[in-house]
């Protein structure tokens, strides 16, 4: 699935602002006294409301805007050290932010700890940190369940400490990332789609339960190719909170990512066409000494069809396949060499 990445390059936002009375509604008479108005605000979806409200409350002072010298984003403070998880692309190339919290307009300043494009994941740590910082709590992806309610937090178009509301759509989703205009072109696996509108300058901020547990960083919305390449309204997805943790852990201890946990056969490739061009498979163009590849016999000039359940098509259908897959699993890979085809058992290695 192609995704464009939630961000902002620049625009102009007017805000009309009106109120509208629907022709369906009752008035309370004069004579109603203050039970009776209470009564007639509360219904069917007080508690919800009130569930909303106790969420927004908690979680939003853990939202941040970051400004980078060519982009605005959203960010996630992750401890009571400054350090806050956003988005790879971001950050982009830069090393030191402009960073706003809920509670003050007074931007604070913030240096680049590490970014690691490969998962479109990045810290950075504020350069001072200011009484009152909060932390948020990040839930564990393995219990995040299809049709549950979520909040988007963030600052879609630069309106900071926004929210959205949605559920989630589906679990599991591997998603490919553009490389065009600052994006990092990742393939990332598991991901948590959402209807919670992503729009841009969400990226890097907060997808969160009912129980004010941030479940995922959102990151990607859907483009839709009949829209000319636009966002496709209600289809949203996010970094789930166990890979944030994951790379935002050893970010923090060790200043940079030491085990990626994704799934590598260690090959360069392109895709290649069949006679009626169309995609046909990934020809490998290098294999690495010592790669799952090259301890399996897998050669240049081989071309990939198959990995696993999975047919292979073009080196994007390649990389989410692997995505969704964990170093040292054992699978087979098919493959064509010499107008032969031929399948190996493949131990994968790691990125």
């Amino acid at each position: 699935m192609n995704a464009s990445r939630a961000r902002i390059v620049g625009a102009l936002l007017a805000l009309a602002l009106c109120t509208v009375l629907g022709s369906g509604c009752s008035s309370l008479e004069p004579s109603a006294g203050k039970e009776e108005a209470a009564a007639a605000v509360a219904g069917p979806g007080a508690d919800l409301q009130s569930a909303y409200l106790r969420v927004i409350k908690d979680v939003l002072p853990s939202v941040v805007q970051i400004r980078a010298s060519g982009s605005l984003g959203s960010g996630v403070v992750y401890d009571g050290d400054g350090h806050i998880v956003t988005n790879a692309h971001v950050v982009g190339d830069d090393k030191t932010f402009r960073v706003t919290t809920a509670n003050s307009q007074d931007p604070l300043t913030a240096s680049l700890v590490y970014s690691y494009p490969e998962q479109d994941l990045a810290v950075i740590k504020l350069d001072g940190v200011p009484g009152g910082l909060k932390a948020a709590r990040f839930g564990d992806s393995e219990k995040v369940q299809v049709g549950q309610i979520v909040l988007a937090m963030g600052s879609p178009l630069g309106l900071s400490s926004s929210v959205t509301q949605g559920i989630v759509s589906a679990t599991g989703r591997t998603v490919s990332e553009g490389s065009d205009g600052g994006g990092t072109g990742a393939t990332i696996g598991n991901m948590v789609q959402t209807s919670a509108a992503i729009n841009p300058g969400n990226s890097g901020g907060a997808l969160v339960d009912l129980s004010g547990q941030v479940i995922g960083i959102p990151t990607l919305a859907a483009a839709d190719p009949d829209l000319g390449g636009s966002a496709a309204a209600g289809i949203g997805f996010a970094i789930p909170a166990s890979m944030v943790r994951t790379v935002a852990d050893q970010i923090v201890r060790n200043g940079r990512v030491t085990d990626s946990g994704r799934a590598a056969l260690g090959v360069t490739g392109r895709t290649v066409l069949d006679s009626s061009f169309r995609p046909a498979g990934v020809a490998v163009v290098e294999v690495r000494g010592g790669s799952a590849a090259d301890r399996a016999g897998i050669r240049p000039g081989d071309v990939i069809t198959r990995l696993g359940d999975t047919d292979i098509t073009t080196i994007t259908s390649l990389s989410e396949a692997l995505a969704a897959d964990r170093p040292g699993q054992r699978m087979p890979v098919a493959f064509v060499r010499d107008g032969g085809r031929r399948t190996v058992y493949v131990t994968l290695g790691e990125q």
